[in-house]
Formats: structure tokens, sequence, C-alpha cells
């Protein structure tokens, strides 16, 4: 699964990688987690960034608590799914991310390991939005961020990753002409181990409450 990532770069950063206008105001953030708004690029037909609560809640739901059990979405059963097929159709966003924490099972507990690309850049994890109206009204959009397979490197981690999109696949996921599935699932393959590292960190990261450099130092 992925239950907490960083997003430490500057918008203009951000911007310049997804080529969108840098219409968002950002501060580095070492340990995002379920319920925050969160970066995405979504697309109109024109890509730019938005802000959207992290814990889909289906447009159908009666309850907004739905939204705590779907942070994640499996990508082998996302065309199956009633929850996501649709959104897999016509609601995909990219979720912006420099880094993510999974929890490695060791002699004495879980350590919490800091996942990112060997360079360090900005990338994306793929991501299905929905729109809730609320009872009183208000209209709440909200994301899940897509997992599968995990490659060579997270295997020794966890049994999941989150599905990080590069290139050509960030454009053909944000096509709002695309709606096959057949074309939109290859897409979520593992990430190339050899593009990624991994290194122990501090177990502050277990409490959502602390978000600082401290974390990753």
């Amino acid at each position: 699964m992925c239950g907490r990532f960083t997003l430490t770069h500057d918008i203009n950063t951000i911007a310049q990688v997804f080529h969108v206008a840098p219409s968002l105001q950002t501060t580095p953030r070492y340990n995002i987690a379920p319920s925050q708004n969160i970066v995405t690029v979504m697309s109109n037909g024109e890509a730019h960034l938005e802000l959207l609560r992290w814990g889909l809640i289906p447009s159908w739901a009666k309850e907004e608590s739905v939204g705590n059990r779907m942070i994640n979405a499996r990508a082998e059963t996302l065309a199956e799914k009633p929850s996501f097929k649709r959104l897999l159709r016509g609601r995909r966003c990219l979720v912006v991310a420099d880094g993510f924490y999974e929890w490695k099972q060791e002699h004495g507990g879980k350590t919490p390991m800091y996942i990112t690309l060997q360079n360090q850049d900005v990338f994306a994890f793929a991501g299905l939005w929905d729109s809730w109206t609320s009872p009183d009204g208000e209209q709440i959009r909200t994301c899940t961020i897509i997992t599968t397979e995990p490659n060579e490197l997270l295997a020794t981690i966890h049994n999941r990753m989150p599905a990080i999109l590069s290139g050509d696949a960030r454009e053909m996921w944000l096509d709002t002409e695309l709606h096959d599935e057949h074309a939109l699932l290859p897409l979520l393959a593992p990430y190339p181990a050899s593009a990624m590292t991994a290194r122990p960190v501090s177990r502050l990261v277990n409490d959502p409450r602390h978000d600082s450099a401290e974390l990753i130092a």
C-alpha cells in the first residue's frame, strides 16, 4: 500500500516537471497522510494543478467516512470494482510526490523506509478522483493512489508499491480522450528498481503529527 509520502520540492519545480502553471501555493511536506489535501495534476483538456483530499469518497457514497478506507486502489482490480471502473475510464489524475514511506518488518519491529528516485526528482503516482456532495450541499473532491506489484527493491520491504508514471505514461493517463482500459492498465506496471533507492529513516514518521525535515535526515 501507500500510506505516507513527501513533497518537498517548490511549486516552480513541480510546475516545470509537469508542464503546468505554478497555480498553487505549497510548503515542503515530509509526512503527508490520508485525509489531507494533496497536490495533483488533472486535465480538462489541459493539464493543471489541483488540490484533492486523499481518501476516495465515491459520488454514490452515503457517508464521508468511506474515504478513510479508500486511500489506495489495486491496479489488478480497477476494471472490475464498481468503485473504480467508471473513474478509470474518465476520472484519472496524477498525485505529485518526491518520496514515500513503507514499513519493513525486522527483528524488534517495523522500520520505516524512505523510497525515492535515484535522482531525487519529483514524480507522479497514478490516481483516480471523484466528486462527492455532502448532506449540507458541499462538494468534496477526493482521490486514491493506485498500487501495483512491487519491483525487486520494494519486494524486500513490502508486498505492494504505488504505481509511478513517467513520460508518455503520464500523458496517456491524463488524456481525456482515452477510455480504453486495455490501453490504460499496462501503464500501471512496477517502476524500474534500478531507478529507485530506499533507506531507513526516523520512527517519528509513524505519527502524522510530525512533519519536518528531521523525518528523512
